[in-house]
């Protein structure tokens, strides 16, 4: 199934993975954390195969134990520290002549993340990418239990047929969030989950934005 964005007049961009090549830096910071836990560290393509939303299950697959910790303490830990080496990530390479590409062709774009709201505005600045972006949407903390939510109220602000618009991300949340609110969605295998994972969904799938344009 081939998807031609000339078809659509909004997309939406998920944000961590997807524009944003910060995989490494969640697996950096978290084996720190698991370390001090004395549990096994993971290497990034153990992460890929590992990670989900809501990410509460995600930490359960990597051995946390809530009946000793809450989840909550566990989430702002990870959270503080991957804040702290932030502005230590990068776009992915080809993002700004993507997002430039779409520009010129008309295209509105706009980004709907689980990353904190006045974080993921940061982000965008401090990457030099908030001008791209009509619509900015993240969550109102910091725990990513997923963005369906946040995803209908963006769907009904931008105010246009659903089927003039394109969700792109890089996990199967992002798949079943553009199933759910009816649009339609790219995956892309660089990001956050593996190409084998997302190969399983009835999505397209690709390894490099370039593959967009």
């Amino acid at each position: 199934m081939m998807i031609e964005l000339k078809n659509y007049t909004h997309i939406i961009w998920d944000w961590n993975g997807t524009l944003l090549n910060d995989a490494w830096l969640c697996v950096d910071v978290m084996n720190g954390m698991l370390l001090k836990r004395g549990l096994p560290i993971k290497t990034v393509e153990e992460y890929k195969e590992l990670f989900d939303f809501p990410v509460k299950d995600y930490y359960s697959k990597l051995g946390y134990d809530f009946d000793k910790e809450s989840f909550d303490k566990v989430g702002m830990e990870f959270i503080s520290l991957y804040n702290k080496r932030q502005r230590e990530t990068t776009l992915h390479a080809e993002a700004i002549a993507v997002l430039e590409k779409i520009a010129s062709m008309g295209i509105s774009q706009n980004i709907l993340s689980a990353r904190e709201q006045v974080e993921l505005i940061s982000e965008t600045k401090s990457s030099g990418v908030f001008g791209y972006f009509d619509l900015i949407r993240g969550l109102d903390d910091h725990y990513a239990h997923g963005k369906l939510d946040a995803g209908l109220h963006l769907i009904s602000e931008i105010g246009v047929t659903k089927e003039n618009i394109l969700f792109i991300g890089d996990t199967r949340h992002d798949a079943e969030v553009a199933s759910e609110v009816g649009i339609d969605c790219i995956l892309i295998s660089n990001g956050h989950q593996s190409e084998g994972r997302l190969l399983q969904l009835d999505v397209p799938v690709i390894y490099s934005l370039l593959d967009l344009i």
